[in-house]
């Protein structure tokens, strides 16, 4: 019953991030649509946008090589792969033991880095600048990630993520804590630079002077193009269901229970979602930042998120 219990959250977390990432990119536009005054395009269609796009014909630049055909595949794969191996519904599955922290970021930036060639491949300015632009971005945030989830780890004693989750259920006032709220404020600006989203960058533009991860996907198109898209908005649900999962974990099955089981995907949506609207109605508010300041920002993360290891540190040192 327990393997069965597993193979069942597994494969529930993969269909629920796979199917619902683009829902909750279409939550968000339309959250954002209403602050704005607008109607939106509704839900759905993010779903509606992937399927137009399925059913073009395949194009490809001449000159690129294998780098940018293999690319849109690997970041979607590498991607579930890691919803597999996130405590997203529960922390018993069959490969929780595999779900460490350093895997689960090395899978992230292998989707960074194969785009980053993709761009690199297509021989153009703006593919060039945007896989620079990517690649300082990215050195910037995985040690932000790795570090602030590090300091939650301390208390636990290992650095496998079910294993963290499931020791944060039973202790929620260690995110009141100073590390915990410094590790959050770390980890959300990570998830920002991560998904490309304001302040960082902006999903929505294609002035030059601004982009970074459109800049290495214009060459795209068709089926592609579909699962550049997919991809990204897969990451998207993620990262904020990884954030959900560390610091709001209540929901989540811990146990051999099929009711609890049933219940988490419901549980977790809501999170998600309502992560999504808070994380929507911050991009009405703010501003995005000149490129150039953009390493201060990230910068000023990582501190919070070596802070937050410090105080996690001799927090559970004295204890």
């Amino acid at each position: 019953m327990r393997n069965a219990l597993g193979y069942a959250a597994v494969v529930g977390q993969v269909v629920a991030v796979v199917a619902g990432a683009p829902l909750l990119t279409g939550w968000m536009r339309l959250v954002r649509a209403r602050l704005e005054g607008r109607a939106g395009a509704g839900v759905l269609q993010p779903w509606r946008d992937v399927r137009k796009l399925l059913r073009k014909e395949p194009v490809t630049p001449v000159g690129t090589g294998p780098a940018f055909r293999v690319a849109p595949a690997l970041l979607v794969a590498t991607t579930v792969v890691a919803a597999a191996l996130m405590p997203l519904l529960s922390t018993a599955t069959p490969v929780s033991g595999h779900a460490d922290l350093i895997v689960v970021v090395a899978l992230f930036a292998l989707g960074t880095l194969a785009l980053a060639l993709a761009g690199l491949d297509t021989g153009t300015a703006f593919g060039g600048m945007g896989a620079s632009r990517e690649m300082t971005v990215a050195a910037l945030v995985e040690p932000t990630i790795l570090l602030s989830v590090f300091a939650l780890s301390l208390p636990a004693g290992t650095t496998n993520l079910p294993a963290i989750v499931a020791d944060a259920v039973g202790q929620p006032a260690r995110f009141a804590s100073p590390a915990g709220l410094l590790a959050v404020a770390a980890l959300a600006v990570a998830v920002l630079a991560e998904t490309g989203r304001i302040p960082v960058d902006n999903p929505a533009t294609h002035l030059e002077l601004t982009m970074i991860h459109e800049a290495m996907v214009l060459e795209y198109a068709g089926p592609d193009l579909a699962l550049v898209e997919l991809g990204a908005q897969l990451r998207l649900a993620l990262l904020l269901g990884l954030l959900s999962s560390l610091f709001v974990p209540w929901g989540i099955a811990t146990g051999a229970s099929w009711a609890a089981l049933a219940a988490a995907p419901v549980l977790c949506a809501v999170k998600v979602a309502v992560l999504g609207a808070l994380l929507a109605a911050a991009e009405v508010c703010w501003a995005k930042v000149r490129l150039f300041r953009v390493p201060e920002l990230l910068a000023g993360s990582f501190l919070l998120a070596l802070l937050s290891v410090s105080a996690s540190y001799f927090l559970n040192g004295a204890s």
